[in-house]
């Protein structure tokens, strides 16, 4: 069976906030019936069970929304005690969770320490930018209950990362918010591009152009690279120095099969992909359907062929082997054709004309780094070339790539402060 992860929807689109750039609320439209979503403790031990009965290297879930949160605490202690229940001796699993922060509870982070959840935490810059989009339903900023919650996961030793969604609030402010997250001690961060298209194939008023993210990528990268790169971890340049060092792609939107996961909502149905719940790619159903039916169905086939669909001229760039072609869903501004090109395009050329070569240098160093750790440690020159690492990439508690026996997170991984 091909290995597979799960990101699971507890609460649908359910959320105590109403950010305006939220892609993801208007899919509580798909269940009318109801105006609360909810998973229920019968789908719940369904879909653990049958999920760990299938063989895979690790078993990864990953809690989304909407808000998960809204399930509560002791939701997430019945998904621990179950993966518990079901597990086999000798398996890893992994939960991961992502927030907008404000519902974490000094109880909540106590229970995410003890089962070593990974938390991302969604959190846009300072609260003058934050605030802008990212509020409550009666215009309140959510920032300041954001910060108590980060603070309960710090008081807790959470292990967390910052997810910033780069919109038009920040996206000319790049050197700002990067400042804000490290001088706050968040030297974990991800970046993620905000862009949707209204009904005529227009961008929305929040998102942002091709050419703005690859200005914002490069002032940041810039900042990065003059003396943050063992420092402060970014998710999508940590990914590239990967691909260059290993070979490995471990982030979706490099990839070229979308094949990756699998969506579960609240009541057990399965998609293809959290940006394409929709009901023309619904699956089908853990209550009803296995997950051989799921990976075999036409349309998860069909879905993540769409990726090496491309357009032409992405064969003649030199950078496809990193963007392979960008994400289907930024290609979509003109109808459901893959083989648009994708709305960031110009910026991502501009990013990696920018910053590759650094990039490179910082692999070759990498790869240096390795050979002269591992000969410390007795280990051959071959095998310090050959990666210790798992085919999804290098996680934070995974044994280190440089052979010292060590935890990723406390050796060539670690934060220096």
């Amino acid at each position: 069976m091909k290995p597979f992860s799960l990101l699971i929807k507890p609460a649908c689109g359910d959320c105590n906030l109403r950010c305006r750039y939220c892609f993801y609320l208007n899919r509580c439209s798909l269940y009318p019936e109801t105006t609360k979503h909810r998973m229920s403790d019968r789908v719940l031990e369904r879909l653990v069970k049958s999920f760990m009965a299938t063989d895979q290297p690790q078993y990864s879930f990953a809690w989304q929304g909407g808000e998960p949160t809204l399930m509560g605490v002791d939701f997430f202690r019945k998904v621990t005690a179950l993966q518990k229940k079901y597990g086999q001796v000798g398996k890893v699993v992994t939960n991961g969770l992502q927030t907008n922060g404000t519902l974490i509870t000094g109880e909540f982070a106590k229970h995410l320490a003890d089962y070593h959840f990974l938390v991302g935490v969604s959190l846009d810059g300072p609260a003058v930018i934050h605030d802008t989009y990212r509020t409550y339903g009666d215009g309140r900023g959510s920032h300041a209950d954001v910060i108590k919650g980060v603070n309960h996961l710090a008081e807790n030793k959470v292990e967390f990362n910052i997810l910033t969604l780069v919109s038009r609030s920040n996206v000319r402010k790049a050197g700002e918010v990067y400042r804000y997250l490290c001088d706050n001690g968040f030297y974990f961060q991800q970046y993620i591009e905000c862009v949707e298209f209204d009904g005529s194939g227009k961008l929305m008023p929040y998102s942002i152009s091709g050419e703005e993210w690859g200005d914002f990528l490069c002032e940041i990268f810039d900042l990065w690279i003059k003396g943050d790169t063992r420092r402060v971890s970014i998710r999508l340049f940590d990914s590239i120095v990967l691909k260059l060092v290993d070979g490995i792609t471990n982030c979706c939107p490099m990839g070229t099969d979308c094949r990756q996961y699998f969506v579960v909502e609240h009541n057990g149905d399965i998609y293809t992909c959290d940006f394409f719940v929709q009901n023309d790619l619904r699956l089908g159903n853990v209550m009803e359907d296995s997950w051989q039916a799921f990976l075999g169905h036409h349309a998860y086939e069909a879905f993540g062929k769409r990726k090496r669909q491309w357009n032409r001229e992405c064969e003649l760039c030199e950078f496809l082997k990193f963007c392979a072609g960008d994400c289907p869903k930024h290609r979509y501004s003109k109808g459901l054709n893959p083989e648009n090109i994708s709305e960031l395009c110009a910026g991502w050329k501009q990013f990696y004309s920018h910053s590759l070569k650094d990039f490179e240098k910082l692999a070759n160093d990498i790869r240096r780094e390795r050979a002269q750790a591992a000969q410390k440690n007795g280990v051959s020159s071959f095998e310090a070339l050959v990666p210790a690492v798992p085919p999804g990439g290098v996680g934070r508690n995974d044994p280190c790539i440089c052979g010292s026996g060590k935890k990723y997170k406390k050796c060539c991984g670690a934060v220096k402060k």
